[in-house]
C-alpha cells in the first residue's frame, strides 16, 4: 500500500484560516460571522476558528435541534459556546418542519434529513440579517467532493475555512485548537435522525476514503494507480461514481450562455472594474 500522509502543519493552517476568514468578512463590509452549530466536530472548529478571527462577541451560534435531536449535541454544543464565550441563540426547527412531513407522510429519512437542513438554513440566514453577520460554512472536503451536503442546506454559506480540508485532517486542527475532547472522540453525525451516523450512511470510514481521495484529486492518480496503490477496484470506482455524480453540487446553477458576456463563464471578477 502506498503511503500516504495527510498529516497538516495546524499552526499554519490555523494563521491562513482565521486570516482568511477575518480578511473575507471585512472585505464584504462585516465584522461578524454567524455558525450553525451542531455539536459536531466541523462545525464546532468553524466557530473556534471564527472566534479567533473575529473575536467572540463577534460571532453567534445558533443551536437549531429537532425534537429527535441527540441531547448529547446540543450540550456539546453548549460547550464550545462556553469554552469560547460566543454569543448564542437556540431555535428549534421541529414545528417548521413537521406540517411538511404530515402532509407527506411516506416520505423516507433522507427527504426529512433533506427538509431539516434547510429549514435549519433558513432559521441560519435570518439570523446572518438579524445579527448583521455573514454564515460561515462547516463543510469539509471529503463530503464536497463525496456530494455528502444537502444542497441550499447544509452547504449554503457566505464563506468556508473547512472546505480544503479533508475530514482526517479537520480532526488534527481542531485537536490542535483545543475543541472539546467528547467532540472529537464521538462517531460523525449530521444528527439528521436517530441512530444515524455519516460512515454508516456512506458505507466506509473517512479515514479509508481520505487516503484515497487525496491520491484521486491532489496527486491526480488514475483508477487504475489507485488500484496499483492498493486499493480495492470496487471502492475506487463507487468513490469516483460519487465524485462524478455530484459535481452539480459544487457548481454555481449554470447559466445558457447568450451574450458576449455571461456570468459564470466571461464574467467572473470585479478585478476588471478597478476595485
Amino acid at each position: 500500500m502506498t503511503t500516504i500522509d495527510l498529516t497538516i502543519n495546524t499552526d499554519l493552517v490555523r494563521k491562513i484560516l482565521t486570516g482568511f476568514i477575518r480578511s473575507e468578512i471585512t472585505r464584504m463590509g462585516f465584522e461578524r460571522a454567524v455558525v450553525g452549530l451542531s455539536g459536531g466536530i466541523d462545525s464546532a472548529l468553524s466557530c473556534y476558528l471564527a472566534a479567533e478571527a473575529l473575536g467572540p462577541q463577534n460571532v453567534l451560534a445558533v443551536r437549531m435541534p429537532y425534537r429527535t435531536s441527540s441531547p448529547d449535541s446540543l450540550e456539546d454544543a453548549q460547550k464550545v459556546i462556553d469554552a469560547l464565550g460566543v454569543q448564542s441563540i437556540t431555535i428549534p426547527i421541529t414545528e417548521m418542519v413537521e406540517p411538511l412531513f404530515e402532509r407527506f407522510p411516506e416520505m423516507d429519512a433522507v427527504r426529512r434529513g433533506n427538509i431539516m437542513a434547510r429549514a435549519r438554513m433558513i432559521v441560519l440566514y435570518d439570523q446572518s440579517a438579524a445579527f448583521r453577520g455573514l454564515v460561515v460554512g462547516t463543510g469539509n472536503k471529503t463530503e464536497i467532493l463525496l456530494g455528502y451536503t444537502t444542497l441550499y442546506g447544509d452547504s449554503a454559506c457566505a464563506i468556508n475555512p473547512l472546505g480544503d480540508l479533508y475530514k482526517t485532517q479537520v480532526r488534527q486542527l481542531a485537536r490542535a485548537m483545543d475543541v472539546p475532547e467528547s467532540i472529537l472522540t464521538k462517531p460523525p453525525s449530521a444528527d439528521l435522525w436517530k441512530g444515524q451516523t455519516d460512515e454508516g450512511e456512506l458505507g466506509f470510514t473517512y479515514a479509508e476514503v481520505d487516503r484515497l481521495l487525496y491520491l484521486l484529486v491532489d496527486e491526480r492518480y488514475s483508477p487504475e494507480e489507485c488500484i496499483e496503490a492498493g486499493f480495492a477496484p470496487e471502492f475506487v470506482r463507487q468513490v469516483m461514481e460519487r465524485i462524478r455524480r455530484n459535481q452539480f453540487k459544487r457548481m454555481p446553477p449554470i447559466i445558457a450562455k447568450l451574450s458576449y458576456r455571461t456570468v459564470g463563464y466571461d464574467f467572473l471578477y470585479l478585478r476588471d472594474w478597478g476595485t
